[in-house]
């Protein structure tokens, strides 16, 4: 009976040491890589927004006035473009982006953003607008009403705006007319693209699969790119091995890197940097100059005159700062407490991790953004 108390007590013991520090660290695949070809498309437009209160574009934007002619030349009604001083039409960009394995007669989001000088897009209708591919083929057509989700409001001496009334979307207002094939049930291998390429990560990944299915389908073909090959187990259902490998965990790799931003004096380092021992002596100077005059008025009724005279103080302060052996880290706690023992500010600090990597002691990459 002891011996079980015993044997669960260093069960848990093990899990509390190793396993949230292992699920921490492990990332699924599904987050880590993209699979070829399944991915979105990005659709254009160009259109009109009707109904709106006085907030279109204006006599400047004489697009909008060619758009509106050959809009009602399609309709039957002739006009004079000479003749049209409207403010309730204004010229827009549609923009939408199609997702994979759409479906024609599925619906998806479209966000009208103003090209013209109209002040708002509040209350507007869109009217229907073909939205093209880069191929230049019509994948959906854009229609109905705008939400803004603001405001605009002005009067003879003050005005009050939230957000940007002229940008708004039109929700479930593009209808898909168009599919892309993709071909995806057809296959016979897959690509896995990874988002952050990196030899170490390709390798974990192409072996956990391997490792799953017990058998070699995976291959890493560069630091970026995977070759999956479908087993005849799975032949003609692709999206059943797909969500099989999605699930799996994997340790992501990464290189060593400290980013800094000197706007901002924001400090970021990666958990493998790493510095070799190195003393640094940081001290700062500061320079204060104080500017007064000395007035000296005369004697009223006297025929004397005001003398100004200037009194500059200026006073000069550098930190005793003393030379600091800072050892060597083998982790990334370690750098971290060895860099706090300076005492110094986040700015500071910038300027310190540009002479460590000067000196060749940073063993890591230093961006700054």
């Amino acid at each position: 009976m002891k011996s079980k108390k015993l044997v669960w007590s260093a069960l848990i013991l093990a899990l509390a040491m190793f396993g949230p520090g292992y699920l921490c660290q492990a990332a699924r695949i599904k987050d880590i890589v993209s699979i070829k070809g399944v991915r979105n498309n990005q659709l254009v437009g160009y259109g009109l927004v009707v109904g709106l209160d006085g907030t279109g574009d204006g006599k400047k934007a004489r697009f909008t006035i060619q758009s509106m002619v050959s809009m009602l030349e399609k309709m039957g009604v002739t006009v004079d473009a000479g003749e049209i001083k409207v403010s309730n039409v204004a010229a827009v960009m549609v923009t939408a982006t199609l997702p994979p394995f759409a479906r024609a007669g599925s619906r998806i989001d479209a966000l009208v953003s103003s090209i013209g000088d109209a002040k708002s897009l509040q209350g507007g209708t869109l009217l229907m607008t073909p939205l093209k591919g880069a191929n230049g083929r019509i994948y959906a057509v854009a229609q109905g009403p705008v939400n803004t989700g603001g405001f605009s409001a002005a009067g003879s001496g003050s005005s009050v705006q939230k957000n940007f009334p002229t940008v708004g979307r039109v929700i479930n207002g593009a209808l898909v007319e168009r599919e892309i094939d993709t071909g995806f049930i057809k296959r016979d291998h897959l690509t896995l693209a990874l988002h952050n390429p990196d030899f170490t990560t390709a390798y974990r990944v192409a072996d956990t699969i391997n490792k799953h299915f017990m058998m070699p389908l995976a291959k890493a073909v560069d630091a970026g790119t995977l070759s999956l090959k479908v087993p005849k187990s799975f032949g003609g259902n692709p999206v059943a091995l797909v969500a099989a490998i999605e699930s799996l965990e994997v340790e992501p790799d990464a290189h060593a890197k400290v980013v800094i931003n000197e706007r901002t004096g924001t400090v970021v380092m990666g958990e493998n940097v790493r510095i070799s021992t190195i003393a640094i002596a940081h001290g700062n100077l500061s320079i204060v100059i104080k500017e007064n005059s000395n007035v000296s008025q005369p004697l009223p009724f006297s025929k004397g005159k005001t003398v100004v005279t200037p009194n500059t103080d200026i006073s000069v302060k550098e930190g005793h700062r003393q030379l600091v052996v800072i050892p060597k880290g083998v982790s990334i706690g370690d750098v971290v407490r060895a860099l706090n023992a300076l005492g110094v500010s986040p700015r500071d600090l910038i300027a310190i991790f540009q002479a460590i990597k000067a000196a060749g002691a940073l063993q890591a990459d230093l961006e700054v953004i």
